[in-house]
């Protein structure tokens, strides 16, 4: 991998490295992310694996009725139940439990103080308003918010690389009318468009991701057009040009990678603003359906239930490190393609 780069990508990722915090912040925001992608196997109401009676079975995967343990019901079995325990366990079976016994919706019935509960040996950072896991989840809101961000950070940045390259290099009444529509679109009030369709349907991941994305995809708009328009006089783009070249493969094999660079210096920032939008919706009552695992749903609990500190200080420790790690890899990004460095 490292004999394929070019001169320059290697001079970028020994300028990315030497910033120590970035390169820290990357792999340790990476091993987060990672794990969140397997919280049902870190954090579930449901074992792993269960050996009963000579069989193996994975109740993750697999939902499986309780008259297979020898229960007395066709429905899914609730491991959790001491029955079912006692079913499995007493005939030498062996359930084996995730490191939660909890998922983002269990409810602990088995409270020793009424819900919001503080921290315990079962609850690690305690029970919500409703009695569910805080860490399950924290676990779950990370990584709904993680790709919430990725997904609208990626197409909001190819619309707006697009329209971008397209002012950029046509320039004329192109740029103008685009830069007109660019303005009126704007200022519409997205948190209002927001408000008025959650009043009409229940808005979920992919309606809030199609609704943000109608207003996010111009932030990248300006700096593409801006580098399309120094670059498209140069003389490669001349002799390209001359020797018949069509305009696509001047565009985005001659000009993008120009502007790319300046471009993927904002994709952190832009990834931090996604994440922020996500909360702040679900902080106001309009984000994500209600029961979803969602950090800024525990910020609104935190402010709601003041005599339980773990909730608003869970949910903020999360959050300010998810941004703080963002940041820095952003700044470490910024140095690696920072001209100075790699032109030294």
């Amino acid at each position: 991998m490292r004999a394929a780069m070019s001169p320059l990508n290697r001079r970028r990722w020994r300028n990315f490295k030497a910033n120590r915090r970035g390169y820290i912040s990357l792999w340790l925001f990476a091993a987060l992310f990672f794990l969140t992608l397997f919280a049902e196997f870190l954090a579930n109401d449901k074992p792993l694996i269960v050996l009963h009676d000579g069989g193996i079975y994975a109740p993750v995967f697999v939902a499986y009725p309780e008259t297979d343990f020898g229960g007395d019901f066709a429905t899914e079995a609730d491991y959790r139940d001491p029955f079912v325990a006692d079913l499995i366990e007493g005939n030498g079976g062996t359930i084996i439990w995730p490191l939660l016994r909890y998922s983002y919706d269990t409810i602990n019935l088995d409270l020793t103080q009424p819900a919001p509960a503080p921290p315990s040996r079962d609850n690690w950072l305690g029970t919500d308003d409703q009695g569910r896991d805080v860490l399950a989840r924290l676990i779950y809101g990370f990584r709904i918010s993680v790709l919430f961000g990725l997904s609208l950070t990626i197409l909001s940045s190819i619309m707006g690389v697009l329209a971008g390259a397209v002012q950029g290099y046509f320039g004329g009444w192109i740029d103008l009318g685009l830069q007109r529509f660019i303005e009126i679109w704007t200022s519409v009030p997205s948190l209002y468009l927001l408000i008025i369709i959650a009043a009409v349907i229940e808005p979920g991941f992919f309606i809030l991701l199609g609704i943000l994305l109608l207003f996010s995809w111009v932030s990248l708009v300006g700096v593409v057009r801006a580098e399309f328009f120094r670059a498209r006089n140069f003389e490669y783009v001349e002799a390209a040009r001359a020797l018949g070249v069509g305009t696509p493969t001047i565009m985005f094999r001659h000009l993008l990678p120009n502007a790319m660079v300046a471009t993927l210096t904002f994709m952190p920032f832009i990834l931090n603003a996604s994440i922020t939008t996500l909360t702040s919706l679900d902080f106001l009552g309009f984000g994500l359906p209600p029961g979803s695992p969602s950090l800024g749903e525990l910020l609104a609990q935190g402010k709601a239930n003041l005599q339980a500190p773990w909730l608003g200080l869970s949910g903020f420790f999360t959050i300010a490190l998810m941004l703080s790690l963002l940041i820095f890899i952003g700044e470490a990004v910024r140095d690696a393609f920072d001209p100075r460095k790699t032109l030294a």
